[in-house]
């Protein structure tokens, strides 16, 4: 037998060997788990064809020679042979998008078993468990839940009491804050507060209406401390400017402005579901809680500006 072969022979046994090992032995084996089943597979197809590949060409490098018709075009002297393309070759690429065309079409993993698909299954099976035994609560009962995630999930850069650890995060204890008015009138907003995408205008885009001029920096210190202050008593600049979105009171207009006087569920649960840019930072959208702990949690965060 020749060298060249007995070498690719004893390696393709020795790659399929340490496959069959890598892969027999990780969790589901090859009796449960088609995935693993597909990876043998491919694994002997791509060692079988590797070797037999090698194998021809370097063996085609020690004993053939260069013959055919030059191409009439050569680049610093170095030509082309008029050569037809591989049968071979041709082959492997026609059977590569015959293969394509059914792995996007048929197999793994849009119709097979993957065990991202079992992991996403077993997780709607959970949350719908969990939304069914939750379904009847009472509002005190929700608050308490919410409490729990709370503790849970945003104590950390919120702190225990929801004070916001010394500015860390925003006081969830009340709802505005002066720098944060002033970050938003500057900046503008487009976090999906409503739900949808409909951003705020950045200063530039802001005007009172009781001068037709562009919102000066006075102005909006003035509407901050309005808005911070619990709106306690009257601001022609917030009347002229920020009313026509969130209403004279504040309380916000559905589909247009968020309610600036108080938390409400809405609000809460479209800052969990997308996150939030503002004075502070970014805060991360929570996709790891289901509808019923993001209303628990909207509950509880509701329930503090409520008091």
């Amino acid at each position: 037998m020749n060298k060249l072969v007995l070498t690719g022979i004893i390696t393709a046994i020795v790659m399929l060997i340490a496959t069959y090992l890598a892969v027999g032995g990780s969790k589901g084996g090859l009796n449960e788990d088609i995935v693993n089943q597909l990876a043998v597979v491919g694994a002997v197809i791509l060692v079988l064809a590797t070797v037999f590949v090698v194998i021809k060409y370097v063996r085609q490098m020690q004993e053939d020679t260069a013959s055919g018709e030059l191409a009439d075009e050569n680049w610093d002297g170095i030509g082309e042979y008029k050569n037809e393309l591989p049968m071979g070759w041709a082959i492997t690429f026609l059977l590569t998008m015959i293969w394509a065309m059914w792995y996007m079409l048929a197999g793994y993993p849009v119709q097979a078993y993957s065990q991202i698909g079992e992991y996403n299954e077993d997780v709607a099976a959970h949350n719908a468990k969990f939304a069914e035994k939750y379904a009847s609560l009472t509002p005190d009962e929700l608050v308490d839940m919410g409490e729990s995630v709370f503790v849970a999930e945003c104590k950390v850069c919120h702190g225990l009491q929801a004070d916001g650890i010394e500015g860390r995060a925003a006081n969830l204890n009340e709802r505005l804050e002066e720098k944060t008015v002033k970050h938003v009138l500057a900046n503008g907003s487009n976090n999906q507060l409503l739900g949808f995408e409909f951003p705020m205008p950045d200063r530039n885009g802001l005007f009172n209406a009781n001068t037709g001029a562009m919102i000066t920096d006075a102005e909006i210190a003035s509407v901050a401390t309005y808005v911070a202050g619990g709106f306690d008593g009257d601001n022609d600049v917030f009347a002229g400017t920020c009313a026509m979105c969130h209403g004279a009171d504040g309380a916000g207009i559905e589909g247009t402005g968020p309610n600036l006087t108080a938390f409400d569920t809405a609000l809460v649960t479209n800052v969990l579901r997308h996150g939030k840019k503002g004075a502070i930072g970014t805060m991360p959208a929570f996709k790891n809680l289901n509808d019923k702990q993001v209303e628990a949690a909207a509950a509880y965060i509701t329930s503090l500006t409520a008091k």
